[in-house]
């Protein structure tokens, strides 16, 4: 059927996601904007763009390449001095902002390691894969990476394979200084060295110097994001949060246990899914709420699975980043479709009302993550209240109060 009445911000995120758009190819060489990246898990694969809205700008990062976007109803193109996202459903046009590419990431670091090898920004984020590629790709007889992944054909190729700690530095502070970058998130994927004279190496262990380094010669909130340890190892959450660590993700994916045995064998063989909230209620408590999450992927599984994966995530104390599959490139999941926008509407929305039930603060600190719509974002999903309740109250107010702490943080300082 067709689409007849106009998006608001976040629905036209939504629609980003779910259907990408077209760029003519006159259009892409007229275009100023950050290169199209296949770093870490390949997420991040499109082109970044921002959307303008009454609350805050939101900020996407739109399929560009994949066979589905070269399908999609709606086209990026040039219209009064500027651009805007064209839907030949409505002939309805969006105003949106490109950014342009960063200088640093043609730099290179002291070791002359190009910069955007290293690390890329992802909205005002950093994100940067810490090292060798995750082992599930390397599993004998046959690799059980997470199949919608393609890390394993990305680091090493795109990216360096091993991170230096002084390489980072320089790229941290890069993105801090020249980008406004104020959050450095580190991911490994599923590192695991099974050495019988000293307890099993993880990705944690791996992240830790990275961590303190960054934390003393850069400053800014510091996230890190590995498969989790096992419960007698839960002091080396201890250890990163005395290191610096301000963030703990994980990626669970599914709640349904078929479909995350059948799309995470990795993740399902060697830790299983409870492992996933166990670490996330542990860490919610040593950092407090709102400050871990839980990310899941939508789309892949039943949106009743969804909305109880995202309970499962808020009874943690953690609040849900929720992504909307994408049939990457390269990808065993490549030729499945995207879901329908539709749909993912109601997850985000259910996303926002859910944190708001538990009461779990969101959108306080000033971080724009590109590749998920952020559960504040979704909160205009929702039909308009003539007041605010109490919920909106207190995180708007600590978003007044956080701004002095967010000055202190973004200071280089010894962590503890």
């Amino acid at each position: 059927m067709p689409t007849t009445s106009l998006f608001s911000p976040v629905e036209l995120e939504i629609e980003l996601f779910c259907l990408g758009f077209r760029i003519a190819p006159a259009t892409r060489t007229e275009l100023e904007a950050r290169r199209i990246t296949r770093t870490r898990a390949g997420l991040g694969s499109g082109l970044e763009i921002v959307v303008p809205s009454p609350r805050k700008e939101i900020w996407v990062n739109v399929p560009v390449e994949e066979p589905f976007a070269t399908r999609s109803p709606l086209e990026l193109v040039a219209r009064d001095g500027g651009w805007a996202v064209h839907d030949s459903r409505s002939g309805a046009h969006y105003a949106v902002r490109i950014p342009p590419e960063p200088a640093w990431y043609s730099e290179k670091t002291s070791s002359g390691t190009e910069m955007s090898r290293v690390g890329v920004l992802q909205g005002n984020y950093l994100g940067i894969f810490l090292s060798n590629t995750c082992l599930y790709w390397y599993s004998r007889p046959a690799a059980d990476n997470c199949q919608f992944c393609t890390s394993g054909k990305n680091v090493g190729v795109n990216e360096i394979k091993q991170k230096a700690v002084d390489d980072v530095v320089e790229v941290a502070r890069a993105a801090q200084h020249e980008s406004g970058s104020v959050f450095t998130h580190f991911n490994t994927g599923y590192q695991y060295e099974d050495d019988p004279k000293k307890r099993s190496v993880h990705g944690l262990q791996q992240a830790k110097p990275h961590v303190q380094a960054v934390r003393r010669r850069v400053g800014g909130f510091i996230g890190v994001q590995s498969v989790p340890v096992s419960k007698d190892q839960f002091d080396e959450y201890d250890e990163l949060i005395e290191a610096g660590t301000d963030h703990f993700s994980f990626c669970f994916e599914f709640i349904d246990p078929e479909v995350f045995a059948r799309l995470c064998p990795g993740k399902a063989r060697t830790v299983g899914l409870d492992s996933f909230f166990h670490a996330m209620e542990y860490t919610s408590r040593k950092l407090g709420k709102g400050r871990v999450s839980g990310e899941l992927i939508a789309g892949l599984e039943s949106v009743e699975s969804t909305f109880r994966a995202i309970d499962r995530v808020v009874e943690t104390g953690a609040f849900p980043t929720v992504c909307i599959f994408r049939p990457l490139l390269g990808s065993n999941l490549e030729e499945t479709p995207p879901p329908d926008p539709e749909a993912m509407k109601a997850v985000m929305a259910y996303q926002y009302e859910a944190c708001r039930r538990a009461g779990i603060p969101v959108g306080v600190l000033p971080i724009e993550v590109s590749l998920v719509v952020q559960p504040e974002e979704a909160r205009d999903l929702l039909p308009p209240r003539s007041f605010p309740g109490f919920y909106d109250l207190k995180v708007g107010a600590m978003k007044k109060l956080v701004r002095p702490y967010v000055s202190w943080k973004m200071k280089p300082r010894p962590a503890a």
